[in-house]
């Protein structure tokens, strides 16, 4: 059990602590990967700021758990890509600069840019600990953090928060995708690109907009 900001939560990516037991068997472990792979379309986005901005102050003592919800939900990586960011490749970035990312799930290369949240959030983790340039960005206790242990993590935030759904790993990249489109109106067109999407309605869906979107139409009064 972990107390970050005057709210306790469980730390999944982490051994026992507290008496309680919180790693998974192997198998669960590989039932939760495949549940995310194929049942992320599913998950639920954070659409309430004042959510995320929960959030980040429970996470505010953990410059970890706050870098990779602050990265996750100001890009549209997924947690496979998250895990596989080195130190010293934003080592020594600065706001507006980018990254190129070999998509684990696809094969390709993509250019990704951090914002000032993301520098300032990642700036925080390396002052926290000794990184060598060739070190995962994301490390728990027991090395190098997994898709599944994200899953959990970000599962047991939303939580602790009293949000109810199905939420997780998936949900940081459904957040900054609906936040694009709903609260700063990036058009679909370029978001399907951001997406990979072959379409633009595959992108309205993903996102779970597209109804609201519509109803939104017959608001407008002539």
């Amino acid at each position: 059990m972990v107390n970050v900001a005057g709210a306790s939560y469980n730390d999944p990516s982490q051994g026992t602590r507290g008496g309680s037991i919180i790693l998974p068997s192997r198998f669960l472990s590989i039932l939760i990967y495949f549940s995310i792979i194929f049942c992320g379309c599913t998950q639920k986005d954070i659409f309430k700021k004042r959510d995320i901005q929960s959030i980040k102050k429970m996470l505010s003592d953990s410059p970890r758990n706050q870098a990779l919800f602050t990265i996750g939900i100001n890009t549209n990586l997924r947690a496979s890509d998250l895990l596989n960011i080195k130190a010293g490749q934003v080592r020594d970035l600065k706001p507006g600069d980018s990254i190129q990312i070999k998509e684990k799930k696809t094969g390709k290369f993509r250019v990704v840019t951090l914002n000032k949240a993301c520098i300032q959030a990642i700036q925080k983790l390396l002052a926290s600990s000794l990184y060598n340039d060739n070190d995962p960005l994301f490390v728990g206790q027991r090395g190098p953090l997994t898709v599944p242990s994200v899953h959990r993590l970000v599962k047991s935030w939303c939580r602790a928060i009293n949000l109810r759904g199905n939420y997780g790993s998936h949900s940081m990249r459904k957040t900054w995708g609906y936040h694009q489109r709903v609260t700063f109106g990036t058009d679909i067109p370029r978001l399907m690109v951001c997406f990979n999407h072959s379409t633009q309605r595959q992108t309205l869906e993903y996102l779970c907009i597209q109804a609201d979107e519509i109803r939104n139409v017959y608001e407008n009064e002539l």
